[in-house]
Parts: C-alpha cells; structure tokens; sequence
C-alpha cells in the first residue's frame, strides 16, 4: 500500500495561507456578512455539508465560486435564503413545489423550479438555465449568517469540484487559501453528512434530480410519484457521473480488502484487512453511515490509493450513499 498523502491538493497549503476557522459569534457573523456583501466567499456550515458562500446577486462572486472551485460553467449553484416568502421571489413555485417546502424546509432538500425575470440573481448562478435551485437551511449558523446579511447566498459544496465534500470546518480551510476564501465559520461537523436531495419542478411532474438528505419515500408521500430525467442534461448540482471523488480508486460491493486496499466497511461484521479500516455504522445504519461518509472516505484517501466499499442498502438514505459512492467510483 502506498501512501498518497503528496497527491493531495491541500497538502501544498502552508498553514499561514489558509483561510481562518472562526467560532461563529456575533463578531463572526458580522465579518462574514462584510465578506459577502464585498463579493468575497466564506465558509459555512450546513446541516448537509459545508458550502463555499458567496453573495448570489453578485455576478463577481458567483464567478469567484466557479473559480475557486474549479467548477464547470454549466454546473449551477444552489441558493440558499431564510424562509419560503424569500425563496418564492426568486422562483416561482407550483403548489406541490410549496408543499414540500413546507413539510421540510428549513432542512436539506433543495427545489429546481422556474427563475423569475426580476430575481435580482447574477446569471451564473443558473449556469445558462432558466431554472433557479432554492434551499432554506436548518443549520443554526447558516441561518444566522442568511439573516445577518440580509441577501441570498449562493453555496455550492466548499469542496475543489469534483472532489469529496467537506463536513468539517478543517476540510474546508485545508482545500482553499486565504486569497480564496476570507474565513471559514466552525459550525462542528455537518450532522446529515451528504447533500440536499433536489426535486424539479421546470415540468408538469416533480423529478428528482439528486438523492439526498431526505429519502425519496419521505418525498414521494408528500408529493406523489417522483419522475426521472429524460436526458443527461445537468439540471441541478450533483448530476455529473464522475463526482464526490477522492484521489483514490474506489471498488464497490466488496466482500472484503484485496492486498493493498483499505476497507470502508458498514455494519456488525468486518472482514480481516491488512490495511487501514473505516466503518460507517457497526449498527448498519444508514443514518450514521451518510453523516460518516465523506469524513471517512477523507481519511482512507490520506492514506491509500485504492479502497474497497463493503455494500450498503439502499433504503432511506442508503439510496443517497449509494448515489455518492457510484460517482466517487465513476470513470473520470
């Protein structure tokens, strides 16, 4: 097993170039709010992973997110604001739209719906779509920091894109560099630990977009039947087939490590391995696996360049595992 630890983009930042974690008192919050409103980003804490925030009406900021992430142009941003009256004066949305926002916002599921004319959003934020994804935020930082600065935020995950997402304020320092990112509010580690799930709404039946957060069949039993894209446009973040990656190569429904493989297990029973092992959930389940699967597939990347993925079901929220594990493992 060779260590890996030298291809790592983070291990080049010296700790003087690194952006500043900063508890998220009253003073915090306001820097970070003076941050935004000048087109600078921060980090922040999200009940699903740690976003890369910028102010989403601002054209220059939401173009340094695309950069600092190194994100396709085509790829759009997910807007984050404190309530359903703000989201609904960005977006128009249908009556099942605002069904689900109301048995699950604030909280992670993001809807796609219809970008009104006067929005005020800088045009990026859609990346050339005429749609606008909406998330109003649980996370208690989050919403501080939405009603501290009084604008929409626009937060992708703080992550170089393609990459594993962060769920701690420490993934997210060591990724980015000072002249990138002002300062990264700690708001601890995100409890629900993968991304928003996201339902479209841009035609006459809701589709989901991307497994997340909240399970399909929470979804589906406030809205009815979830349909499919009917292409491979990317409608919404997390669309793309190679995603949520680390540097090593991921094998999939292992039964046990093959020499030279760490082990991410999940459940009771781990199979011997020579190598380094992570378990998502020795109760298998799937909860604590989501909130333990980019910390742990972090660890096993600084430490080995192939790892062997013991299988998780796909009920609830295994779905949304499943889905990550299936692009971090994609051809790239």
């Amino acid at each position: 097993m060779s260590l890996s630890a030298n291809r790592r983009p983070d291990a080049a930042l010296s700790a003087h170039c690194r952006p500043p974690i900063v508890a998220p008192a009253r003073t915090a919050l306001a820097a970070a709010a003076a941050a935004l409103a000048a087109g600078r980003l921060v980090g922040l804490p999200t009940e699903t992973v740690y976003g890369l925030a910028g102010a989403a009406g601002d054209a220059l900021a939401v173009a340094r997110i695309f950069a600092a992430k190194g994100r396709p142009a085509f790829n759009p941003l997910i807007v984050h604001v404190p309530d359903l009256p703000a989201a609904g004066r960005l977006g128009q949305l249908t009556d099942a739209a605002r069904a689900l926002a109301e048995a699950f916002w604030p909280g992670p599921l993001t809807l796609v719906v219809p970008r009104r004319a006067d929005s005020g959003l800088a045009d990026l934020v859609s990346a050339g779509l005429d749609t606008i994804a909406l998330r109003v935020p649980a996370h208690p930082v989050a919403r501080a920091l939405l009603r501290t600065a009084g604008l929409p935020i626009a937060a992708p995950s703080a992550n170089p894109s393609g990459r594993l997402s962060p769920t701690r304020a420490a993934d997210v320092a060591g990724a980015f560099d000072a002249a990138q990112l002002s300062l990264v509010l700690d708001g601890g580690p995100c409890p629900i630990g993968v991304e928003s799930a996201i339902v479209g709404f841009a035609g006459e039946r809701p589709v989901l977009l991307r497994q997340g957060g909240i399970a399909e069949e929470e979804l589906e039993a406030v809205c009815g039947p979830l349909g499919r894209p009917g292409d491979d446009r990317v409608q919404a973040p997390g669309m793309l087939l190679s995603h949520y990656a680390p540097a090593a190569r991921l094998r999939l429904d292992a039964a046990a490590a093959e020499p030279g493989e760490a082990l991410l297990a999940f459940g009771p029973t781990v199979p011997a391995c020579a190598g380094p092992v992570r378990n998502l959930s020795p109760a298998g389940d799937p909860v604590e696996a989501a909130a333990n699967l980019f910390r742990m597939l972090r660890e096993l990347d600084a430490l080995a360049d192939r790892i062997a993925v013991m299988p998780v079901p796909r009920a609830g929220l295994g779905a949304a595992i499943n889905d990550r594990l299936a692009r971090a493992a994609a051809p790239r």
